[in-house]
């Protein structure tokens, strides 16, 4: 039976105040996303023993990696993880104090070499041995700053001249535990965050379409509660009309960029988000039909300290016979659907803050 091996602990620093302080059901679904890149960014081939809320054990029976091969694997976790976060923050749809505060999150990753086994309850694989304790005790300790890469002297005794990186700049310290002192050194990681790139946004692809709709109403409620109910994708099937659900394809969260799967009453269709643009008076988002190229922009603009404009325009592709077709078969048609799905979505601006009258402008 193996009894030595690597522990190598990815901890998502801020967790804590972050849960408390946010939105349940985004701050939920941004730790979950944060948590599948660190377990897809995995190459070292380690396992996984627990996932810890916050963190994840991972371990791997064996001689311990050289210290070159364990910093490519510590790189690689934080560089995808902060490349998500800042990528989220460029991209996101949602205003919520979860999504808006999500940059905040860092990583710290503790790796320590020492005894330890496994046991099996049902389909569960657990570790035991008293250096699983210090590895997780390891995590409390007095560095400042929370993005940080941990190595005990288990797993080496001194850091190369080289430091791995010319930027990387060591320090030494020891956390006190019941049995005695374990001796570790430390590097920040923040300098890896500046080399990080993030693509620009998508911007409107308006030149080779053209407007065939457009309907607009105003509701007495602020501008972010209504950007909520029109663009997150959980409310779209209670106003839309004709729409049964929405079923995310490649995010948890609303972006540009994210796929998502339409059901329709008539059948489905997939579309994508295809540009956003945020202003504390004015937001704009667009999204885009696969098989068709047509576009859906919603334009929301505030209007006094409780009331926004919503506008819809529907935009299919230039071309004589394009447009033809579509203004003697399906116009009407679909400008009836975005009427009544206005006239659904005042039920749900009901919901989300009491009102006195609705204002219509058609």
């Amino acid at each position: 039976m193996e009894k030595q091996g690597l522990l190598f602990i990815p901890d998502i620093s801020g967790f804590t105040r972050f849960v408390n302080e946010m939105e349940i059901e985004h701050s939920r679904l941004i730790i979950q996303e944060l948590l599948e890149i660190l377990v897809n960014a995995n190459h070292l081939g380690l396992e996984i023993s627990e996932i810890e809320g916050d963190a994840i054990l991972f371990y791997k029976f064996g001689t311990a990696p050289e210290l070159k091969e364990l910093y490519q694997q510590v790189e690689k976790m934080f560089c995808e993880f902060h490349s998500s976060l800042k990528a989220y923050e460029y991209h996101r749809f949602c205003q919520c104090k979860a999504c808006t505060s999500a940059i905040n999150l860092s990583l710290k990753v503790v790796t320590h070499y020492g005894e330890f086994t496994s046991y099996q309850v049902k389909d569960f694989k657990k570790l035991i041995g008293k250096d699983i304790i210090v590895a997780h005790q390891l995590l409390k300790n007095d560095i400042d700053q929370h993005e940080y890469w941990l190595v005990t002297k288990s797993l080496v005794q001194h850091i190369p001249i080289s430091k791995l990186t010319p930027w990387m700049q060591w320090d030494s310290s020891t956390k006190q535990i019941e049995n005695g002192a374990i001796p570790f050194h430390y590097t920040q990681l923040s300098q890896l965050k500046n080399e990080i790139t993030i693509a620009p946004l998508p911007q409107p692809e308006l030149s080779r379409k053209v407007k065939v709709i457009s309907v607009s109403k105003v509701y007495d409620i602020d501008i972010i509660p209504l950007f909520h109910a029109t663009g997150d994708f959980h409310y779209r099937s209670r106003w839309r009309e004709g729409v049964k659900a929405i079923e995310a394809v490649n995010h948890f969260l609303p972006r540009v960029g994210m796929r998502c799967r339409c059901v329709l009453e008539n059948g489905q269709e997939v579309l994508y988000s295809s540009s956003y643009s945020y202003q504390p008076e004015r937001i704009e988002f667009s999204e885009t039909e696969e098989s068709t190229n047509n576009a859906t922009y919603y334009l929301l603009e505030k209007t006094g300290d409780d009331t926004t404009k919503l506008t819809i325009d529907f935009y299919i592709p230039k071309g004589l016979l394009t447009q033809t077709l579509f203004k003697l078969r399906k116009q009407n048609k679909v400008e009836t659907i975005f009427k009544k799905s206005l006239l659904n979505l005042d039920g749900l601006v009901k919901e989300l803050k009491p009102v006195n009258s609705v204002k219509e402008d058609t």
